[in-house]
C-alpha cells in the first residue's frame, strides 16, 4: 500500500478496529492511564456494539467458571482440574472491579443497566454425571473462590432453586446440582455502549460508524498505516498509528492475514453460528429465575453445553434456551459467504486440514445440530422443561463466531477454545482471536494487551498506583482476604 502523505488524515498513539467491548475496554483503560493519547475506533456497522457484543448474539453470562462444568474437566486419575475455573473466576472479578471504578467514579451512572445478580447453577442427570457433580463440588468448596458453593441431590432442595426445571418430575430420577449465589447476568452490549459514552463524554473520542479497515500495512515513519473505506460514500481515507489493536469479532483472522508479521502463519478459523430457543410467554419465564448450565454430550464440544438461562435484556427479563450450532461460511453475522474461503491461504492450509482431521466429531456433531427441526431444538428443550410447549417458544439467531485453528507441532492444526492474542514481536500490532469467555474476561485480556503495547504505561509508578485503583487486584497474588474484600467492595457498587 503506497499512500501520499498528503492524504493521510491524522496519527494516532493508538487505532482499534471493531466497536465491540474488546476496543471499547482497551480505550478507555488507556485513556484513563494517559488521557492524551490519540485513539481513533474504526467500526464498519452503523452503530457499536452490533456483532458479537450485542445482547441477543451472545450467552450474557458472566462468565466466572461458576456454574461451567467445562472449565473443570476431569483428569484421566479421576481428579478433577480446577485450574482453569480459578483463573477464568479472577479475571471476571478483575472485569468488576473496573466496572465498579467506572460507577465509583460517576462514569458510569446506572450498573443496573449492564449487569444483574441471578445465581449460577450446575445440573446433572445420571449416576456418572452425578459422581462428577459431587467430586467437582468438592474439589472446589475448599478454595476460597468457591467457598460458598452448595452440592444437593435433594429432589425439594432443586425445586427451590429452579422450580421450572423440577416441574413434572419424580423423586426416582438421579440428579444433582450446584448453586452459588453471587452469580451474575451480563448485557454486554449495553457495557459497550456505556464505555463508548464515556469515551465520548469524558475524552473527546468518538467512534467511526460505516468504515471498513481494507488493509494494514507497516509504515517506516509511524510503524502502521491503515486504509479505510466509507461504506457510505466509498471514499478511501489513510490513517496512521503506533499501535494497532484488531477487536473485530470473527472479522479479525481475515485482517490479520493482511498484516505483515510472522506470527500470523499459521492461524485460520472455523466459523460456528448459533440459535437460541427464546420463550414468549410471560407465564413461563416468571417462573424461572436462574442460569442453569449442565454437561455437554459425549464427544460434543464445549460450546454446546447446554443452559436455560434468565436474561435482562433492555430492561426486560427473558428466558433462553440452548445453544444450538449451525453452520455457515460467514466470519460476522453481517459478513460474507466467502469469508472461510478467502481465509484458506498456503501458510494456514496444514493447520485447517490438521484441525479438520482431529475434529471429526465436531463435524458430525454440526451436521447434527445443523439439520435439527424447531421440533427436535424442542425435544432437547424438555430434557430441562418436561412440560414445554411449542407455542410458548420461537427460534432465534445468536451471532456468528469463529473458533481459532493453531499450527500444531504433532497435529498439524489445532481447533482452540477460548481467546488467543497474536502480536508482532515489538508489540505495536495486536490482533484477539476466539470466543468465549471472552468478554466476562476483556478487562484481563485488554490488560495484556497494554503490557504488550504500552509497557511505559503500565510498569510506570503513576501507572502502578493508578491500576491498582481500578483493578486493586491486578498482578497481586490473590488470598481469600483481599478476595473477599474485593468481592463485598463490588456487590455494593454494581449492586449485584
Amino acid at each position: 500500500m503506497n499512500v501520499d502523505q498528503e492524504k493521510v488524515i491524522k496519527k494516532y498513539d493508538l487505532i482499534c478496529v471493531g466497536g465491540g467491548i474488546m476496543s471499547a475496554t482497551l480505550a478507555v483503560i488507556a485513556k484513563t492511564l494517559k488521557p492524551d493519547l490519540k485513539i481513533l475506533i474504526l467500526e464498519r456497522l452503523e452503530n457499536v456494539a452490533k456483532e458479537s457484543s450485542a445482547a441477543w448474539n451472545n450467552a450474557g453470562t458472566g462468565h466466572s467458571a461458576l456454574c461451567e462444568l467445562n472449565y473443570t474437566p476431569e483428569n484421566e486419575d479421576g481428579s478433577i482440574d480446577i485450574s482453569k475455573a480459578l483463573k477464568i473466576c479472577s479475571q471476571f472479578e478483575i472485569s468488576k472491579q473496573f466496572w465498579a471504578y467506572l460507577v465509583e467514579n460517576g462514569l458510569i451512572e446506572d450498573p443496573q443497566s449492564f449487569i444483574t445478580a441471578v445465581p449460577h447453577h450446575s445440573w446433572v442427570t445420571g449416576k456418572e454425571n452425578v459422581n462428577f457433580l459431587r467430586k467437582r463440588f468438592e474439589s472446589l468448596k475448599d478454595h476460597f473462590m468457591f467457598d460458598s458453593i452448595s452440592f444437593t441431590e435433594d429432589f425439594n432442595k432443586m425445586k427451590e432453586w429452579f422450580p421450572l426445571i423440577m416441574s413434572n418430575r419424580n423423586g426416582d430420577e438421579l440428579l444433582a446440582a450446584t448453586r452459588i449465589e453471587r452469580g451474575t447476568e451480563m448485557n454486554y452490549g449495553a457495557l459497550t455502549e456505556s464505555l463508548f459514552k464515556v469515551l465520548e463524554s469524558k475524552y473527546d473520542t468518538k467512534v467511526k460508524c460505516n468504515k471498513e479497515v481494507l488493509d494494514i500495512d507497516p509504515n517506516p515513519d509511524v510503524d502502521w498505516s491503515v486504509e479505510v473505506k466509507d461504506l457510505q460514500t466509498k471514499e478511501r481515507s489513510y490513517f496512521d498509528a503506533e499501535h494497532i489493536f484488531i477487536g473485530a469479532g470473527g472479522g479479525s483472522l481475515l485482517l490479520l492475514q493482511k498484516v505483515e508479521i510472522e506470527e500470523k502463519n499459521g492461524y485460520g478459523g472455523f466459523p460456528v453460528s448459533g440459535e437460541w430457543l427464546v420463550c414468549n410467554n410471560p407465564d413461563i419465564i416468571k417462573q424461572h429465575d436462574a442460569k442453569v448450565y449442565s454437561k455437554a454430550g459425549i464427544g460434543d464440544p464445549p460450546m454446546s453445553t447446554p443452559h436455560l438461562d434468565t436474561r435482562y435484556i433492555n430492561g426486560k427479563r427473558e428466558l433462553l434456551f440452548g445453544p444450538f450450532a449451525g453452520f455457515n461460511t460467514k466470519f460476522l453475522k453481517e459478513g460474507s459467504y466467502t469469508d472461510l474461503f478467502s481465509s484458506i491461504q498456503y501458510d494456514n492450509l496444514p493447520s485447517m486440514f490438521g484441525a479438520f482431521w482431529h475434529n471429526l466429531p465436531l463435524t458430525k456433531y454440526l451436521i447434527e445440530q445443523v439439520t435439527m427441526t424447531f421440533d427436535d431444538r424442542m425435544e432437547s428443550l424438555r430434557k430441562f422443561v418436561k412440560n414445554a410447549r411449542n407455542e410458548d417458544w420461537e427460534i432465534l439467531v445468536a451471532g456468528q463466531r469463529v473458533q481459532t485453528i493453531k499450527k500444531d507441532e504433532f497435529e498439524g492444526g489445532k481447533l482452540e477454545f477460548g481467546t488467543q492474542l497474536v502480536h508482532g514481536d515489538n508489540g505495536n500490532i495486536t490482533c484477539l482471536l476466539g470466543a468465549s469467555p471472552g468478554a466476562s474476561t476483556s478487562v484481563s485480556i485488554m490488560l495484556e494487551v497494554l503490557e504488550t503495547a504500552f509497557p511505559e504505561l503500565v510498569n510506570s509508578k503513576e501507572g502502578k498506583s493508578l491500576l491498582n485503583d481500578i483493578v486493586p487486584s491486578y498482578k497481586k497474588e490473590i488470598d481469600a482476604d483481599h478476595f473477599k474484600a474485593e468481592l463485598a467492595r463490588t456487590k455494593s457498587i454494581l449492586n449485584v
